[in-house]
């Protein structure tokens, strides 16, 4: 990755928590006169360092949990539109470059990824059960024609904030998507690979992971649904 001299043109927000084996490539892949802010979430790996020395911005979120290290990279954002990635190695930072172009020309408010497995064993079954089960519900609940909830995407950085998203835990890239439905956004799903993660999952490598992330995002759902009838009532 380049180092950025002049104010970016797009911002790409890697929440990151001990990924030092992944962010090497991961960095070696964001497009050139992007930046990549890599907000670390309590790393214990070097990973701030090497994110700073491969020419990162690093943002440090100490509050743990994955909306707080997504929500603290959104806010730290200064480029009118802001991409979201993981930062294991497992999705692509280049596959954003489309994302951004639809967004750019209003063919789209929010541009999803959807993951399709490279190669066998990548996507765990009880994760991609876990998935399947929460894209149905965000269906039934939005109407959106949605089959995944995966962290790639693209959107403007001042409409996301207005959304005023409030979890800080697996429900944050849920309530984005519903809060967006419920602001009439246009969203729209578009295939990338997904790769082989770098290191451990912390989150749907193992069933108790997959358990909190599903649990996490069914209350929003419910949390969201109440607002709704609030709204209306």
């Amino acid at each position: 990755m380049k180092g950025v001299t002049t104010p970016p043109d797009v911002d790409v927000v890697l929440p990151c928590l001990n990924e030092a084996e992944a962010l090497p490539w991961v960095l070696a892949r964001i497009p050139d006169g992007w930046r990549a802010l890599v907000v670390d979430n309590g790393s214990d790996d070097g990973s701030a360092e090497i994110a700073r020395a491969l020419g990162a911005t690093v943002v440090h979120e100490t509050r743990r949990g994955f909306g707080a290290a997504c929500h603290a990279g959104l806010t730290a954002a200064t480029a009118d539109i802001v991409c979201f990635c993981d930062c294991d190695a497992s999705l692509d930072p280049a596959r954003l470059v489309p994302f951004v172009e639809e967004v750019r020309s209003k063919g789209a408010d929010l541009v999803l990824g959807r993951r399709i497995p490279h190669t066998r064993g990548v996507w765990p079954v009880h994760a991609r059960v876990g998935n399947l089960a929460l894209a149905h519900m965000v269906r039934r609940r939005t109407g959106l024609r949605l089959h995944d909830l995966g962290p790639l995407r693209a959107a403007r950085r001042d409409p996301l904030l207005s959304l005023g998203l409030t979890d800080r835990r697996s429900g944050y890239p849920l309530q984005m998507v519903v809060r967006a439905a419920d602001a009439n956004w246009r969203v729209v799903e578009r295939d990338v690979p997904y790769l082989p993660r770098a290191g451990t999952s912390k989150v749907t490598g193992t069933w108790r992971g997959t358990w909190q992330a599903v649990r996490d995002m069914s209350r929003v759902l419910r949390e969201t649904a109440a607002r709704t009838e609030g709204s209306t009532g």
